[in-house]
């Protein structure tokens, strides 16, 4: 690590006293960082990796705290180990073939990314929430061999080897010995959102020189500390979970996790466990504010990522919490693009931040140039946390999101290119119009879309949940969207839902509000509607 730092000049003697200060840079015992050598020959960038070398450092820390109870580094490490045994033994798991795991936030999923990484398999992680034709779908056009699967899940569609009794593989594999080292590390798979289609797999192998930049520029920028316990919300299937569930490896943080988001018990673990940071995404923040506040003073450190986060939000949480939470910005496919800290958050509540060190983000606008200050324009990424090049000038990632930089050099995102709305000639973001919805009084949720309209081509339409026992009318939403926009952004249409349908990372599953799934039957275009 020492030598790396040397290699990025200036900005690893900048970075050296964080990453003492976090514990990332201390004395490590010979043997234990003969070990670590080790597994990373063995194993490369990949979560089997991190298992082992944290198991070599701190053997007797705590890994994984969960419902079952406590997971050391050391216990972590051999349990992974013989998994891999067994799966190689049973399901013929190994190089060149893909091993799908399907599991929620426990013990089960840390044990078999490492065990799978662990044989040089290509590891595809799979959302819990897919089912019937979508998960038949990807589990084709990915060419799954095995499946890991939690038996509490709902039965898989799946004529392949499987398996989803991880204790009796683990009790099998080691008395089996070592499974045999594979030559070259597998793919990490990870699947988009699909909040408009089926979900894809964007496959990805990590170089450390790609990654060590940006990753030890968020582990300098993001004031974490190494063995302090870290709470992960979201899902550990999605970049944002698995992001810092490596970050915790790295750090040697015990990393508590909940099969399910209850906003009050997540507020218990975090005072129970002295939890010094949290991992949440935008509607599991708004879910903890509506619980009455607590004093957390260990809370240190809130990251948010997944899905937008707006405005009010952002400022309400450090408001109840302190100036503790950070924005995150990228996707599945860009990695991560850009942070905004809590300063930058108090001075914009809006933005996205900046790219860190190691990574790059364009405003393009037509014919390839950058955009100016204000300007909106496509986002291209690039840097070691992406997926590959594509649909961007200069060898950069077109993210999809469109957005533009201020005077000072802070990224906004304006929305998602295929979401704007073209209303009559002229364009609306439906985010802003959210933005806006989101801080009316009674308003406790929003989602704005544009749907086929005759004479404009596109019109506005509002899915509003209203807070319980608040009244709200269509006519004072759309006169808080004049009073703060033009008027053709003012939705035409405002329907009243019970709930918006949201992918488990919080973005609006847009196509279901579409189908009406989520509507209230009857309610068409009303002037008011009581709290639902």
């Amino acid at each position: 690590m020492l030598g790396r730092l040397a290699d990025l000049g200036g900005f690893g003697l900048e970075a050296a006293p964080a990453l003492i200060r976090n514990g990332l840079l201390g004395p490590v015992h010979p043997s234990a960082l003969a070990r670590v050598v080790e597994a990373y020959r063995h194993f490369h960038l990949t979560p089997a990796t991190g298992s082992a070398a944290a198991a070599a450092r701190w053997p007797d820390r705590p890994a994984v705290v969960d419902e079952a109870g406590t997971l050391t580094f050391a216990e972590l490490d051999a349990r992974a180990a013989a998994l891999a045994a067994g799966l190689h033994r049973r399901l013929g798991a190994g190089p060149g073939r893909t091993v799908a795991v399907m599991w929620p936030n426990d013990r089960g999923f840390a044990e078999a990314v490492a065990a799978v990484s662990r044989l040089g398999a290509d590891l595809l992680l799979l959302n819990t929430g897919l089912a019937g034709p979508r998960l038949r779908d990807v589990l084709r056009r990915e060419g799954v061999h095995a499946l890991v699967a939690d038996p509490g899940l709902p039965r898989v569609d799946f004529d392949g080897p499987r398996t989803g009794d991880l204790d009796a593989l683990i009790r099998e594999g080691g008395g089996a010995g070592e499974a045999p080292i594979p030559r070259r590390a597998g793919r990490l798979v990870l699947l988009t959102s699909g909040t408009t289609g089926v979900p894809k797999g964007a496959p990805r192998r990590l170089s450390p020189a790609g990654v060590i930049e940006p990753f030890l520029a968020m582990l300098t920028t993001v004031p974490v500390r190494g063995g302090e316990p870290m709470l992960i919300a979201p899902p550990l299937f999605h970049g944002l979970g698995l992001l810092w569930y490596a970050a915790a490896l790295v750090l040697g943080c015990p990393v508590v996790l909940m099969r399910r988001f209850d906003p009050e018990a997540v507020l218990d673990a975090l005072d129970r466990h002295r939890a010094g940071t949290l991992v949440a995404v935008p509607v599991m923040l708004r879910r903890l504010l509506a619980c009455a506040p607590r004093r957390l003073p260990h809370l240190r450190v809130v990251v948010c990522g997944g899905s937008a986060l707006r405005p009010d939000l952002a400022t309400a949480f450090m408001d109840a919490y302190g100036d503790v939470l950070h924005n995150l910005y990228g996707s599945t496919e860009a990695g991560w693009a850009a942070l905004a800290t809590p300063a930058d958050l108090r001075t914009a509540p809006g933005t996205v931040g900046r790219p860190p060190r190691g990574a790059t983000v364009r405003i393009e606008g037509a014919g390839g140039r950058e955009q100016p200050a204000g300007q909106v324009g496509r986002v291209l990424v690039g840097g070691g946390l992406t997926f590959g090049a594509g649909g961007g000038s200069d060898g950069l990632l077109a993210t999809g999101d469109l957005g533009h930089r201020d005077e000072r050099g802070l990224l906004f995102i304006d929305g998602r290119d295929d979401e704007m709305i073209v209303s009559g000639g002229e364009n609306v973001f439906p985010q802003e119009v959210e933005n806006v919805l989101a801080r009316v009084p009674g308003v406790a949720d929003v989602a704005v879309l544009g749907v086929p309209d005759e004479e404009y081509g596109q019109r506005l339409a509002a899915y509003v949940v209203a807070a319980e026992g608040a009244r709200l009318s269509a006519a004072e939403l759309r006169r808080a969207v004049k009073e703060e926009l033009a008027g053709f952004k003012a939705p035409r249409d405002v329907e009243f839902v019970p709930s918006v349908p949201r992918n488990p990372t919080g973005k609006v599953e847009r196509d279901r509000l579409v189908r009406g799934e989520h509507a209230i039957q009857g309610v068409g275009h009303p002037e008011s509607r009581p709290g639902v």
